[in-house]
């Protein structure tokens, strides 16, 4: 059955020949297409390079009669880890807007469908929405793991796959070549190869375990600006891998004063008593929050007493700085990894 709309939902890093198949498919059975461009709050970094209008910019490229119509529209899609029903709810909204924006209401509803192809646990999403159609579109044309493209294209001799990109990908990724972003990028994949090269004699793959801090006070949460890779330059949380000889706490609160140097007009807070101000914890778990492998971290919650003046802060040990950042001017696009999730997460009473 003939769609109004087709939904097909991504995070195209970049968009190539797998993902033109399902548009073309959607483009025969459907007069609108929506495609949902995921992570579009992420910071850049080796699994999630390009932004959401640069990647939207790529399909443009590719269909610039298709995307000048109504025929194609290209809309962003917010990660929200730790919180399966907001992302569902992100999708509902933006595609309904997105209907009502082509003219369909509830006098004239739209028959609504999603189209992928199920590669893998990431096409989960197609048995989300129980409310639209859904078209699986068969591996005609192979199935293709842009994770492969990235690695060959990141690094010192970079490889375009001229054969799986669309020719206006492969134009756009030479000259995007030329950046300073992909310079950014590839070294965060070189830091990347070697740390895990340095794992390789392993037994098995390692898991690594961390802390982080969500220190609270006034309205504001305590960052660092991280000083190496990977995440250079980006905004994150205290913390660091736990020592064997430490509790969890006393990890995260270690790190927390090596980093930021927490004082007040007494001088440095003691442990004894940033203990007194924790005011919950949550691990965090996600197998691909990190690009040194499966790591994960536990978090502690410090709720420091309001004040009219913050707790004094400065940077230590790695981090370039220490600062405090007010919770409403926090954007996930200049937050390491999978930090501005975890604020919110604890925040929102993780205990």
């Amino acid at each position: 059955m003939k769609q109004d709309v087709l939904v097909f939902i991504g995070r195209f890093q970049p968009f190539h020949i797998g993902h033109k198949f399902v548009v073309d498919a959607a483009l025969e059975q459907a007069e609108h297409v929506i495609v949902l461009a995921g992570s579009a709050n992420r910071s850049p970094c080796l699994r999630n390079p390009w932004s959401f209008e640069e990647r939207r910019d790529m399909i443009r490229k590719v269909y610039p009669y298709e995307t000048g119509t109504d025929r194609l529209i290209v809309r962003p899609l917010d990660d929200t880890l730790y919180n399966d029903e907001a992302w569902t709810s992100n999708v509902q909204k933006t595609v309904m807007e997105t209907v009502a924006e082509l003219g369909f209401d509830r006098y004239n509803p739209a028959k609504i469908g999603l189209i992928g192809h199920s590669k893998d646990n990431t096409s989960y999403y197609l048995k989300l929405f129980p409310q639209w159609n859904s078209v699986n579109v068969p591996h005609e044309v192979g199935v293709f793991n842009a994770t492969d493209i990235r690695a060959a294209y990141f690094k010192g001799a970079p490889t375009i796959p001229h054969d799986i990109i669309p020719k206006e990908i492969s134009a756009y990724l030479k000259d995007y070549m030329m950046g300073e972003a992909f310079r950014r990028i590839c070294a965060e994949a070189r830091w990347a190869v070697d740390y895990k090269a340095s794992w390789s004699s392993a037994p098995f793959p390692p898991t690594f375990v961390t802390v982080d801090n969500v220190v609270v006070q006034s309205g504001h949460v305590l960052m660092i600006r991280r000083g190496g890779q990977p995440g250079k330059g980006l905004l994150a949380l205290p913390g660091g891998f736990v020592d064997h000889n430490e509790t969890l706490l006393e990890s995260a609160i270690r790190e927390l004063r090596e980093e930021t140097r927490l004082a007040d007009k007494h001088g440095p807070f003691p442990m004894g008593k940033l203990k007194g101000f924790m005011a919950g914890q949550g691990v965090f778990d996600d197998p691909k929050r990190s690009v040194r492998g499966y790591t994960l971290t536990h978090a502690f919650l410090f709720r420091l007493p309001p004040a009219k003046s913050l707790m004094e802060v400065i940077g230590g040990d790695d981090a370039a700085e220490a600062l405090w950042v007010p919770l409403g001017e926090l954007d996930p696009r200049d937050c390491f990894e999978d930090h501005y999730f975890i604020i919110n997460k604890m925040l929102d009473g993780v205990s």
